[in-house]
């Protein structure tokens, strides 16, 4: 008599929250509907980070029969999908709009910058999911959603350059103790594209021409303000991306060993945050410490690690409060510098 094997994957209605996700590109949309075109701004940047607070933490580890359900999971990679044609929809629909002339100008840059806003947030974190995964579709998909934002070079430099540099002065996209946002936003940006174009010039190349592309396309069709529209939200996400890896990394440092080289990358080299509600909405990027120890760990699966330092709040109370170097250094400097001292 043979028992009938543990079923380890399939969908589980407590999947559904990774949903969430799919709704950030509504806020742009509803805002346009009400005229209010700050609204994207607030959700994200206000109510987001007051339900955090209200909704709280989840610190608790998987079990190891609910890890394995979840790494075979494929209901995570159909959420990631389906992201991919609202992000399409959402620039067409936007450029269309701006480039009609139906907004006044104050309106039309809000409703850029909450295009950019869904576009950054939900758009670049599922592309940064993606372009970790060995199947050609989702490859193919995170490169179509970073030259919608031209950032194209994004992934080589990320999965080949950050993840081997991170925690150190060579990588320009972990931020250094007493660095400012504004000091390290231009670093980044010539620093990651400087390496990126050493690495492959071909995956620098082929992206900004498809992201050229595309805004001439846009441009002959609803004219020269919709390819404003396009470099705007562009712009606007990757102004976030980049606020966000400035936090995730920030202050922390690898050793050098005794040969030169770098002690090998651990959880206490990134920073997490466990807030509910905004790692639905990022399909667990906040869960980073366990995305750099796994990188090819479906994301749904990423787990809390009790060796990674920990943020105060997720990231949509993080970025608001990095754009302010003061306020910034007040509350992150006393955490780094207490990482460094040994627990009496």
């Amino acid at each position: 008599m043979s028992s009938r094997p543990e079923r380890a994957e399939g969908f589980a209605l407590r999947d559904a929250r990774f949903l969430l996700a799919l709704t950030v590109a509504g806020a742009p949309v509803i805002g346009h509907l009400l005229g209010q075109y700050w609204y994207a701004l607030a959700v994200f940047f206000v109510a987001v980070p007051l339900l955090d607070f209200v909704i709280g933490r989840d610190a608790a580890p998987s079990p190891p029969e609910e890890l394995l359900r979840l790494e075979r999971n494929p209901f995570l990679r159909f959420v990631l999908h389906a992201w991919v044609p609202l992000q399409v929809g959402l620039i067409a629909w936007g450029a269309w709009l701006v480039g009609r002339g139906a907004l006044d100008n104050g309106d039309a840059l809000l409703f850029t910058a909450s295009v950019g806003l869904a576009t950054g947030g939900a758009g670049i974190t599922i592309a940064h999911e993606l372009g970790h995964k060995r199947p050609q579709l989702d490859r193919l998909l995170s490169r179509l959603l970073l030259v919608s934002v031209s950032y194209g070079h994004f992934t080589v430099e990320h999965n080949r350059g950050h993840h081997v540099r991170v925690a150190t002065p060579e990588d320009p996209a972990s931020a250094r103790y007493g660095e400012g946002f504004w000091r390290f936003l231009p670093r980044t940006l010539a620093g990651s594209f400087a390496h990126a174009w050493q690495l492959d010039r071909s995956e620098v190349l082929r992206p900004w021409a498809a992201s050229l592309a595309i805004a001439a396309t846009l441009g002959l069709a609803f004219g020269p303000w919709a390819v404003a529209f396009f470099f705007g939200q562009a712009a606007v996400a990757v102004l976030q991306l980049e606020a966000v890896n400035y936090i995730e990394h920030y202050g922390l440092e690898r050793s050098r060993l005794p040969d030169g080289r770098y002690e090998r990358p651990t959880a206490a080299h990134a920073w997490d945050a466990y807030e509910r509600l905004s790692n639905c909405l990022l399909v667990h990027l906040q869960r980073h410490a366990d995305h750099h120890l796994s990188p090819g760990r479906p994301y749904g699966a990423l787990q809390p690690q009790a060796e990674s330092p920990k943020l105060p709040a997720g990231y949509p109370a993080m970025v608001p409060l990095a754009l302010l170097p003061p306020l910034w250094f007040a509350v992150m400097n006393p955490r780094v510098l207490r990482l460094s001292r040994p627990t009496p």
